[in-house]
């Protein structure tokens, strides 16, 4: 998939930005955000994994099932076909699935829970989508759009169920393209490890992607996943050892806003991660104020990693659970800049 992304109009790594006073705050060695406020022409990370996802599985549907054929190719293959996409969204992955549907050049239906901020509904419809909004969760949108999915609308969805997985496998194979560019970056920068990788969770697609990476590539380091204290869906499944849906209540960070964790992400999140906590508005908020002193675009969901860094490094016994020395390497995962979940903040 890193060579698919490459053959994309705009393809450039994300900023990997060391942060030397967050070092000092957090009492570690080094604090690098991964920033992924313009990734491909969009203020978040989703379009690298509905990209590579829709186009494996538009070429299936083209007589190609084990590879992407590369976005130019595909858009002549499939030019004058009925085939359109269907989505459900709180934000970014629905915006990422209308732009390369527009690239393509096929249709998109993009559902959303009402709730979604009025610009994040606009920068959807900008890129040429249809757009219905539901006065029902984001779990019970999940639902109807898979309904209204079949035949030639295709879904893409960044969480799974029974009987349908492959798309959101596809979606999770596409992230490791960052990751990917973290380990080059750390490279370049000198450091031959990273100790602490912080992630926001959602659905737990990308913390998939996450530990599926960290896991397989001979670097070991702690893994932890960061929610809303009002969506604690990971959390609550970790402490109870199986998927355990939660009610969802209002967030500024939208995007996380989730009640039920993806089903093939769950085995992977629950051998793989060391910690998961969750974070209150307030601290996000906080977290995405202080990463803009130091000139880091983050929205309140990428600003989460730091609301959770905060919160598990100042103490001691957690520090000490996650091998978290005074000499660590901690990477922050930015997903998204301010313009992805564009509500008025605080500064």
């Amino acid at each position: 998939m890193h060579d698919f992304h490459r053959s994309l109009p705009g393809y450039a790594p994300t900023p990997l930005t060391p942060v030397a006073d967050l070092a000092t705050e957090l009492g570690v060695g080094a604090v690098f955000v991964k920033d992924e406020s313009d990734r491909l022409g969009l203020p978040a990370f989703k379009i690298l994994g509905a990209s590579y996802a829709i186009s494996r599985a538009v070429s299936a549907r083209l007589g190609r099932p084990s590879a992407a054929y590369p976005l130019d190719e595909l858009r002549a293959r499939i030019a004058g076909s009925t085939v359109s996409l269907v989505a459900a969204t709180d934000g970014n992955h629905g915006r990422a699935v209308a732009r390369v549907a527009h690239l393509l050049g096929i249709s998109a239906a993009i559902y959303v829970p009402t709730e979604v901020s009025e610009a994040a509904k606009d920068a959807i419809r900008a890129e040429g989508a249809h757009l219905v909004e539901l006065a029902v969760p984001y779990d019970a949108v999940v639902v109807h759009a898979a309904a209204v999915s079949g035949g030639d609308a295709v879904l893409i969805q960044d969480t799974s169920w029974e009987d349908y997985r492959d798309i959101p496998q596809w979606i999770v194979a596409g992230y490791d393209t960052l990751l990917a560019e973290v380990d080059e970056q750390l490279e370049n920068a000198g450091c031959d490890r990273v100790d602490l990788v912080v992630v926001p969770a959602g659905v737990g697609s990308f913390a998939q992607a996450v530990v599926a990476h960290y896991r397989t590539n001979g670097h070991r380091p702690a893994l932890m996943v960061v929610e809303p204290d009002t969506a604690a869906s990971v959390t609550s499944s970790l402490n109870t050892g199986q998927i355990c849906p939660v009610p969802t209540g209002d967030t500024v960070m939208t995007g996380l806003n989730c009640g039920t964790v993806s089903e093939i992400a769950w085995p992977v999140l629950s051998s793989g991660l060391d910690a998961s906590v969750t974070v209150t508005d307030r601290d996000a908020l906080d977290a995405m104020n202080a990463l803009d002193a130091f000139g880091i675009d983050a929205g309140p969901c990428g600003a989460a990693t730091l609301a959770g860094a905060r919160r598990v490094l100042a103490d001691p016994e957690r520090r000490t659970q996650l091998g978290v020395g005074n000499d660590a390497v901690v990477v922050l995962l930015n997903t998204e800049g301010r313009a992805a979940n564009p509500k008025t903040f605080a500064r």
